[in-house]
């Protein structure tokens, strides 16, 4: 524990970003830390609700992912997907034995009449998670992304197409038709709200979605506590996933740099791998620390988020 006082939110979606709300659990009491979590990655297949972002997320501080592939759970297995393909289905999109419980309970849930934000509180409860896992909002939002083969679903240019094509814009459908969810509005006002933590998620397709959101960057904007990112980037390329890409064909520079002059003015302070410590003095005045910031075991996980929470408390 790391004897930090006051609350922190943190904004998170994919494979980084679970790692780090992971690494924040190790070193904060439950009540202490709000996870907004992306769901402009979620879709229905097969006739089931999927939130990807979410599960991973909910899995990571269950203990229960799969280390190796970065999503799912651990100890998998497919038999259903292969019976899906030798009936002709859909199966573009592979959903694990273990998993596809989530899914079916979550759209049960759903088509109840259950928000997102209730469904997801019952499922991290019954993992025994006292962290509040909160939804970006209970409203569908989808992320789009125009390509030079035309605008393309995410999850058809992320999973089906293996983000072969080359990205021209993203655009997040329905976020001005939607509300932040109850939990995270509720952080956003909490007296002791100490830090706001923007994991090593990828900016674009995983944070971008929320501060689409009505009202949520200007929010975020004007607290009276530090907005800290922490960068994907590692000596010029993401860790994990096609930030990277994007960033080269957005033409935006492929490094920590570019990452902190996409967020500009939203961020207060932000850490960077000791690898790119060199790039600190061209982001002046902006406070950077450097730090290991690769998260290849819950150690690291946790030595990651001990280093952004004792940064945050000298950031004004």
């Amino acid at each position: 524990m790391s004897g930090f006082a006051g609350h922190v939110l943190a904004l998170a979606g994919g494979v980084g970003g679970a790692k780090l709300i992971r690494g924040l659990a190790l070193q904060l009491a439950p009540a202490q830390l709000t996870a907004a979590v992306n769901t402009a990655d979620d879709f229905n297949y097969l006739g089931l609700d999927i939130c990807p972002d979410l599960d991973s997320v909910t899995y990571a501080l269950a203990g229960l992912n799969d280390e190796k592939r970065g999503w799912g759970l651990r100890d998998e297995t497919w038999r259903f997907m292969a019976a899906v393909e030798r009936l002709g289905g859909e199966s573009w999109f592979s959903l694990g034995d273990q998993d596809l419980a989530t899914h079916v309970l979550r759209t049960a849930r759903l088509r109840e009449g259950a928000s997102l934000t209730e469904v997801t509180g019952e499922l991290t409860r019954a993992l025994g998670i006292s962290v509040c896992v909160a939804p970006m909002c209970d409203q569908p939002v989808r992320t789009l992304v125009d390509t030079g083969e035309g605008q393309l679903a995410f999850q058809h240019y992320f999973v089906a197409r293996r983000c072969e094509p080359v990205v021209q814009a993203f655009h997040y459908r329905g976020a001005q038709a939607a509300q932040v969810s109850t939990p995270l509005a509720d952080a956003l006002v909490r007296p002791d709200l100490a830090v706001v933590v923007i994991c090593p998620s990828n900016p674009f397709i995983s944070i971008d979605p929320m501060l689409a959101l009505p009202g949520l960057r200007a929010r975020l904007e004007h607290l009276p506590v530090p907005v800290i990112a922490v960068s994907p980037i590692v000596g010029g390329d993401a860790i994990k996933g096609p930030a990277a890409k994007m960033l080269r064909e957005l033409g935006l520079p492929v490094s920590a740099a570019g990452i902190a002059q996409h967020y500009g003015p939203l961020l207060d302070g932000y850490v960077i791998d000791r690898s790119d410590a060199r790039l600190a003095g061209s982001l002046a005045p902006l406070p950077v620390h450097a730090t290991n910031t690769l998260m290849r075991n819950d150690g690291d996980r946790a030595d990651l988020a001990g280093a952004v929470l004792r940064f945050a408390e000298h950031v004004i």
